[in-house]
């Protein structure tokens, strides 16, 4: 098949949405011939081809931070979008287009492909459609609840990374149709163990560690108001991530004395990151929500119980006592007695670790693509889905 994927984030560029598109994109072109669109960056080539996949970039209008996009760089992309994809489906035919987030890909991808009769394959990834930290969320917002509700109706097909995700569709949009649901994977690069000392982490203490981007969502400082509480006095913290709340959470460890506990590690490479989820005793999460979540299947990967919150797509693959403890979002009391449980309690919390390290394999990123490429190829043959 030809494939055209369009995300307006791509690696290196944003967060979870971004990768496992790439991974999805990286894993189709070992069969199949696949281009992707993508919001451009400054030092990043306009066109290259990376991990099989050719990528066209395009430029959009004030994006000053890899991390988060901002509204003109958000409002710039679908026009842009456009334009590439007219170069491109005037050069070659393919087979399906693929729009990752249903705002602001949506109104990039689905025109061109409406125009050019060529299916479309709409991605739902969870904070596209609910965000329940901004104010401007789609689910908020008349107009851009309507976009959405448009771009799943003339979508051939839309699929959700998780349960949570498509109740979400369904319960604040007037979509009615199917929605398949088609769980993320993972793929685990090749790094070399690491020690504390080389990575400049306490040798003897409990370490937690938390990965994301420093956004109002991850809400961290709740999981720094719970290493004040009891069960947590000696846990150390490792906060893997940059974003426009740093300088504010390091502001709140100083005030609430936490500071010597907590390492803002900032952005750091993948294999650094491995070595430090290697090294970790538990992961933590104090997210106010989260569409899936691969950060939980990097930690299951690497043998970490998981503590976080009992609502988002991660439900679907964590369950309390089992691969952690799952506790109400927003509580650092219970966040923080569940930490101090794992640390209380060493052969429980090694249960835990051998329980994760024998389901990780269920999460490669190799069973995603490929049910993305059962479903692709279906949607190209123009085979219409189960009730329908």
């Amino acid at each position: 098949m030809n494939i055209l994927i369009v995300n307006y984030e791509y690696p290196p560029l944003g967060g979870g949405g971004g990768v496992v598109s790439a991974l999805i994109a990286e894993e189709l072109a070992r069969r199949h011939r696949v281009v992707v669109v993508t919001s451009a960056w400054d030092g990043l080539p306009r066109r290259e081809t990376a991990g099989g996949v050719e990528v066209h970039r395009v430029r959009v209008m004030a994006r000053d931070d890899q991390s988060v996009a901002s509204i003109p760089s958000l409002l710039t992309f679908p026009p842009a979008a456009w334009l590439a994809l007219g170069r491109l489906l005037r050069r070659e035919r393919f087979d399906l287009i693929n729009g990752h987030f249903a705002v602001p890909t949506g109104p990039g991808s689905l025109p061109p492909a409406r125009l050019r009769h060529i299916p479309h394959v709409l991605s739902l990834h969870g904070g596209d459609i609910y965000d329940p930290s901004k104010r401007l969320s789609p689910h908020r917002s008349p107009v851009l609840r309507a976009v959405v509700t448009w771009a799943m109706r003339r979508s051939d097909r839309v699929v959700a990374q998780s349960t949570n995700t498509r109740d979400n569709a369904y319960k604040y949009y007037g979509y009615r149709g199917p929605i398949e649901i088609v769980p993320l994977g993972i793929r685990q690069p090749p790094c070399e163990p690491a020690s504390r000392a080389e990575l400049g982490l306490p040798e003897s203490a409990f370490l937690a560690v938390t990965v994301g981007r420093l956004v109002r969502r991850k809400a961290i400082d709740v999981l720094l108001r719970a290493l004040t509480l009891p069960g947590c006095e000696e846990v150390h913290l490792a906060v893997v991530g940059a974003g426009p709340e740093q300088e504010m959470l390091a502001r709140l460890a100083g005030e609430w004395g936490v500071a010597q506990r907590v390492r803002f590690l900032g952005f750091v490479p993948e294999s650094r990151k491995w070595q430090i989820l290697r090294a970790s005793d538990a992961y933590v999460s104090s997210t106010m929500h989260e569409g899936f979540g691969l950060v939980y299947l990097e930690a299951m990967t690497a043998g970490l119980p998981v503590v976080t919150p009992n609502h988002g797509g991660q439900v679907d693959f964590l369950r309390d006592g089992e691969t952690g403890h799952l506790v109400p979002p927003g509580d650092a009391e219970a966040l923080a007695g569940a930490i101090g449980r794992l640390r209380a309690d060493p052969a429980g919390a090694a249960r835990m670790r051998e329980h994760n390290l024998r389901l990780a394999p269920q999460h490669n990123i190799v069973h995603c693509a490929a049910a993305y490429e059962r479903l692709f190829a279906a949607v190209a043959a123009r085979k219409p889905p189960d009730g329908r």
